[in-house]
């Protein structure tokens, strides 16, 4: 059975990790189900020119002008942030784990209260429930006592905190290798393979 993996898009500073953590998935013959916020839409607009807001083909249409390129085997399925009769929304629905990227400090308060009035809270905390990988790209900084025991809870929860900060071992030359850093490691965690970044101690980097 192909991959499925389940993505959100927060309205948070930061759309560019959920964009190129979705061209790197459909590169594989992976069954993708994204959900985007109401404010995430219109972060992607104000960062990326994203304008058509819950647009399946127009949101196609845009993520091959940034650069992506569809598996022959690859569906990416976009749902409304309030549809609760979709797969992610139930513990019935089988994936291989859920990354939101970016996360917003709402969304994380809310995931760590078991708050679930939309569905990426719902699809998180079905995650939580059902012991499947959550992993979470927090965006916010410097980080209020608040944030720190929300983060701590989601992750005592079995949440994967995940803050996108970019290595520079590697020594990258643009924004998109910074964010490639990030990526990487969320790929690494959901185990599949990944070209972006090499592994410390291969190809010279020690």
């Amino acid at each position: 059975m192909k991959k499925r993996i389940v993505v959100a898009i927060c309205g948070a500073s930061g759309s560019i990790y959920g964009i190129r953590l979705l061209k790197s998935l459909l590169e594989n013959p992976i069954n993708i189900y994204l959900v985007v916020s109401a404010s995430g839409y219109e972060i992607m607009e104000h960062e990326a020119g994203y304008k058509d807001g819950f647009n399946p083909i127009g949101f196609k249409n845009f993520l091959k002008k940034q650069g992506a390129v569809f598996h022959k085997d690859a569906v990416l399925n976009l749902y409304k942030q309030d549809n609760f009769f979709t797969p992610p929304a139930s513990g019935s629905f089988v994936h291989n784990g859920m990354v939101i990227a970016p996360c917003s400090m709402s969304t994380l308060g809310s995931i760590a209260a078991g708050l679930a009035d939309n569905l990426i809270k719902r699809a998180a905390d079905v995650c939580l429930k059902e012991k499947r990988p959550l992993i979470l790209l927090t965006r916010e900084t410097p980080l209020s006592l608040i944030h720190i025991k929300n983060m701590y809870t989601a992750a005592e929860s079995g949440a994967i905190i995940m803050p996108p900060c970019p290595g520079f071992y590697f020594k990258p030359d643009s924004v998109e290798a910074l964010v490639d850093s990030v990526i990487a490691r969320v790929l690494d965690r959901l185990n599949i393979k990944q070209t972006l970044v090499k592994e410390w101690g291969t190809n010279g980097f020690v």
